[in-house]
Order: C-alpha cells, then structure tokens, then sequence
C-alpha cells in the first residue's frame, strides 16, 4: 500500500525587514514520504523569504510540473518559479522561461550545484540565484520539526534568525548565481 503525505502545519511570524515584509503565516506543508525533514524546511523558508501577494507552495517533491514554491499575478501567469534542493538544469531552464525570474534555495553543497550547471543551456542562468545555507545547521533544526511548528523568522541583512520552540539559530544566506 502507498503511502500518503503526513501534513504539517507551521505558525509562523514573518519580519523581513531586508524587504519590509510583516506577517503572521499559518502554512499547512504536506511531506511526502520520499521528503526529507532538510528539503520541507527549506521549502518553508523560501516561501518566506520570498513572501509577496500571490504566493504558494505546490507539492513540493510530488509537483511534477512545478517548483516547489511559486508566485503567480492576478491573470494567473507565473511571474517567480522557485525551486528547492538540486532541480536539475532542464527544469530550471524550463522554469526561468515561463516566470518573470527563478530562484533556487538549497541546502545541498551549492559548488556541487553549480559545477552541475556549468554548460548547460539554462534560460538567463547568470540572473538566476542560488541560495544555500549552513548544512549542518538546516539538518539540526531540521531534526527538531514536529507536526506542528510555531517559528519566528527575522530577516536582515540577509541573515536570517530563527526561533523554533524557544531555540534561536542564526542562518546566513548565501548567495550565487547559477551562471
């Protein structure tokens, strides 16, 4: 028998003062069984950090056809195709064409990542950003994940502070460029 996704809710409180984004998020993440804990928590702070009017997170892993976190305008069109972990180069070049910009946040090894881009054909691959963290740091909180989740997320100068059940971390974010 397969297995189903387990849902996760997440309450979390948004200050990114970097862009002047206050809120007060209530997410409900459905993890699929082939999701690691590291890949559900980077797909939350991608949705945070790029917060704005028409976000949404697909099904992550599951989402054949998209990213795991995107924004689309009134009309419907896509206008940010973000994609977590190591989305191969065909799915970034794929996504960068249909929305108005990419992204990639990832808490995989980002030379790694990158290496794996080099020539190959992926659509405005020098705007696109590669945003990764400390992986020691994402597998640990990470591994502190419930069902559900009250977090605190800070943003500033592009450092992010994290407070999960009373735990503080702090979380630089780095950033590349895929070509």
């Amino acid at each position: 028998m397969a297995q189903t996704a387990t849902l996760h809710h997440f309450a979390i409180q948004l200050a990114d003062m970097d862009r002047g984004v206050y809120e007060n998020l209530e997410l409900r993440v459905a993890r699929q069984p082939s999701e690691t804990a590291e890949f559900m928590l980077i797909r939350v702070l991608a949705y945070c950090l790029e917060y704005q009017d028409g976000i949404l997170l697909t099904e992550g892993i599951a989402a054949v056809d998209e990213p795991a976190v995107m924004v689309r305008d009134l009309t419907g069109r896509v206008t940010a195709w973000i994609e977590v972990g190591a989305p191969d180069p065909e799915r970034l070049h794929r996504g960068s064409k249909l929305a108005g910009r990419a992204a990639v946040y990832t808490h995989r090894d980002p030379e790694q990542l990158l290496a794996q881009y080099t020539g190959q054909r992926i659509h405005r691959a020098a705007d696109i950003p590669v945003y990764s963290f400390d992986r020691p740091l994402i597998t640990a909180i990470a591994g502190r994940l419930e069902r559900r989740n009250s977090l605190s997320v800070t943003v500033t100068e592009r450092q992010l502070y994290l407070d999960l059940g009373g735990e503080n971390h702090m979380l630089a974010i780095t950033e590349r460029r895929a070509g």
